[in-house]
């Protein structure tokens, strides 16, 4: 009999999850038409507003930038090394350009940048932002003019930003690391990338790193655009957007990787 009773209380409980789960992503995916909205109205860049979407661009991406080019610096060395030293013992040092390029520019970067920006920025932004709401308000035009869209265009422009300028920087690390301070491997250096580089290649990366973008801005302030509640409900919403976060993320990741090897 406690079986049979707990059965319709387990059903109920996966329904109301379910349905949580869904609203959940109904709700981002209008908060994201809502943006995108905004973003073409040329009201939203009007003098007024420039500046403080100025001001949340700049301070969003320079520290980022900082502290991200130091790091991904740090680590494309030692890994730039281990893919060299290994390829090396295995007699495949022709292989070594290539598979650094492949790794470190096409897959670990754009991903390191948006979580970087995401975990430095975004979630602890959203988190803060809706905190500061009162329960139940409802969100004003000028609101989502000058608080919501800066937001959300600085956490885009950020991941954009740290991405180019580590691929850069790793390239220019790469070839110091393989060839020294030398012009005359430019050449051979610049036709293996090219190589690897083609139009189906870099389409695919361009394509992770919007869409990266677009998750890290979008889904930590949609969190503050609908839940107004109190303290411990927000909280336990900034956990789910970490979560719904990566989880995006990783599903992007995948699909760039059966874009590039399938």
């Amino acid at each position: 009999m406690s079986t049979q009773a707990s059965l319709p209380h387990l059903l109920q409980r996966l329904h109301r999850g379910a349905a949580g789960w869904l609203q959940s992503w109904w709700r981002l995916t209008q908060f994201a038409v809502l943006m995108f909205s905004v973003a073409l109205t040329p009201a939203s860049y009007g003098r007024e507003r420039r500046p403080v979407l100025a001001r949340h661009l700049v301070s969003d991406t320079v520290p980022n930038l900082a502290w991200y080019g130091v790091l991904s610096a740090l680590v494309s060395l030692v890994l730039i090394r281990i893919v060299v030293v290994t390829s090396q013992s295995y007699g495949l040092s022709r292989y070594a350009l290539e598979m650094v390029v492949r790794v470190l520019v096409l897959e670990l970067i754009p991903l390191t940048a948006a979580a970087f920006v995401a975990l430095r920025t975004t979630l602890p932004a959203g988190l803060e932002f809706a905190q500061g709401r009162s329960a139940g308000r409802q969100v004003s035009m000028l609101e989502l003019h000058r608080e919501f869209f800066p937001r959300v265009a600085a956490g885009v422009f950020a991941v954009w930003m740290l991405a180019a300028v580590s691929c850069v920087l790793t390239l220019i690390l790469t070839y110091l690391s393989l060839y020294g301070f030398t012009p005359w491997a430019l050449a051979g250096y610049t036709r293996v990338v090219g190589q690897v580089f083609n139009p189906a290649v870099t389409m695919i990366l361009a394509l992770k790193i919007v869409f990266f973008s677009f998750a890290v801005g979008l889904i930590p302030m949609a969190s503050s655009f609908y839940f107004g509640e109190n303290y411990r409900n927000k909280v336990s919403h900034g956990l789910s957007d970490m979560v719904r976060l990566f989880a995006v993320m990783l599903l992007i990741e995948v699909a760039s990787l059966m874009g590039n090897y399938y």
